[in-house]
């Protein structure tokens, strides 16, 4: 493994919070940073900042908590069922009506009134919503499936949009009494264990790494090499 893996060439796990390197290695660690000027660089043997650690901790912890609610974030079937029913109310189908209008010009005006009707409601789609905005092109697409899903009673959480296509949503999620899967977004999407998982391996190997050198508590003589 050493030959591909360099990182593990003599490594030791018998005080890993010393050194993972050792006794020989060490001594040839020790006797390069001494007899060597390595530039010019003066470095003491000493452990990473604690602050330096905390700041990358906050870093990722802060990265997860911004990005939590957009892991594999679709929209779904039911955040349009509103625009649905409000586009074929009678004051925006008189809108889209409008000959005083060209049609981009109704569109524009008639979404534009049904965002705004939707602003004046609580709903727990609102900030999906503003995630994913849609055209009257779009709207008119999806408008005759996501109605025939809804004559059917079945929830429309479990549907997702894709483009202007409603499609049954493929997230792997529990299971009903009946055995039927639950095709709803799970509150642990697959992109959180990837990003923990990439995490923790980053920290291995910088723990790998900078534990090679001698441990802490040995420190080189600068006066040596000059």
């Amino acid at each position: 493994m050493s030959k591909y893996l360099p990182l593990f060439d003599r490594l030791t796990l018998d005080k890993p919070l010393a050194t993972m390197t050792n006794a020989e290695k060490n001594e040839e660690a020790k006797h390069i940073w001494e007899h060597e000027s390595l530039g010019g660089i003066a470095e003491n043997n000493n452990p990473l900042p604690r602050p330096v650690v905390g700041l990358l901790l906050l870093t990722f912890l802060t990265a997860m908590a911004w990005t939590f609610p957009l892991y594999g974030q679709r929209p779904s079937a039911a955040m349009y069922l509103d625009y649905v029913t409000l586009m074929n109310s009678a004051p925006i189908q008189k809108v889209l009506s409008d000959k005083g209008l060209s049609s981009a010009e109704r569109d524009q005006k008639a979404m534009k009134m049904i965002v705004d009707e939707l602003e004046k409601k609580d709903s727990k789609y609102s900030f999906q919503r503003i995630q994913h905005p849609i055209s009257m092109d779009d709207l008119r697409i999806m408008a005759p499936k996501i109605i025939e899903l809804n004559n059917q009673h079945v929830d429309l959480e479990e549907y997702s949009i894709i483009g202007s296509d409603v499609s049954l949503a493929n997230f792997e999620g529990n299971y009903r009494a009946d055995g039927t899967r639950i095709h709803k977004q799970p509150w642990w999407d697959k992109g959180y264990t990837t990003a923990v998982i990439y995490f923790l391996n980053f920290c291995l190997w910088v723990m790998v790494a900078v534990k090679r050198l001698p441990p802490i508590t040995w420190q080189p003589d600068h006066t040596i090499a000059h």
